[in-house]
């Protein structure tokens, strides 16, 4: 039951991860934007945070400040490997905070990092009992059930976005450009007209460019 529970939490702090994302970004491109690389609305970095503060800060919660920093660096730390990985699986930059302050190589900015700190102990404090108590309270057979077919939605989302994605690192690499600008236009033109379920990534995504070292490439290939 426990797995299950988890297994809930995961999802859950995914669907609220992705609701803050599109808030957040709402006033900036003054439309709705299905936020995330997945169809589905949900942005599975958030409820890996969630669990991963979930198992490893729980231990803390008599002392608030070293719950807190652990937080950050948790979750920065996955921030970090998730932009790093992405960007070395897709040769695409799916987030910059280069304009920011006091950020790490663009992927991980210090405004992020103490919004964490705060997050984990909303988590741990208050969120998780919360959450927990109304998922203990549901009929086990029903939860499994209804986890179980999120778990096979997920899954199948999961596969059919990164066939998707996988795309971007062949236009990424064929329309490569001296200018930065030009080629994030030219690269979006070419997914725009994909499909749909690609023009819907492009969007999530407005502001996407390819990695440098794809950058690099295309220019010693010419």
């Amino acid at each position: 039951m426990k797995l299950f529970i988890y297994l809930a939490l995961f999802f859950i702090f995914s669907f609220f991860g992705w609701i803050m994302e599109e808030l957040h970004t709402l006033p900036l491109y003054k439309k709705f934007v299905n936020r995330g690389f997945l169809i589905g609305p949900i942005l599975p970095i958030y409820g890996t945070g969630g669990i991963l503060i979930t198992l490893l800060l729980t231990k803390y919660k008599e002392d608030p400040i070293v719950l807190f920093c652990m937080a950050v660096v948790i979750c920065s730390v996955l921030e970090y490997l998730t932009s790093f990985i992405m960007e070395k699986l897709f040769k695409t930059r799916w987030w910059d905070y280069s304009n920011k302050l006091f950020n790490v190589n663009g992927r991980v900015c210090l405004s992020n990092m103490i919004a964490f700190g705060f997050i984990g102990i909303l988590f741990i404090y208050y969120i998780n009992p919360a959450i927990i108590g109304v998922l203990y309270k549901i009929n086990p057979l029903v939860l499994k059930v209804v986890l179980s077919i999120l778990l096979i939605c997920f899954l199948a989302d999961l596969t059919i976005s990164t066939i998707i994605i996988y795309g971007f690192k062949g236009a990424g690499l064929e329309l490569l450009k001296d200018s930065t600008e030009e080629l994030n236009k030219k690269v979006k033109e070419v997914l725009e007209n994909k499909g749909i379920l690609t023009r819907r990534i492009v969007r999530a995504f407005p502001e996407f460019k390819p990695s440098s070292k794809a950058k690099n490439k295309r220019k010693k290939e010419s």
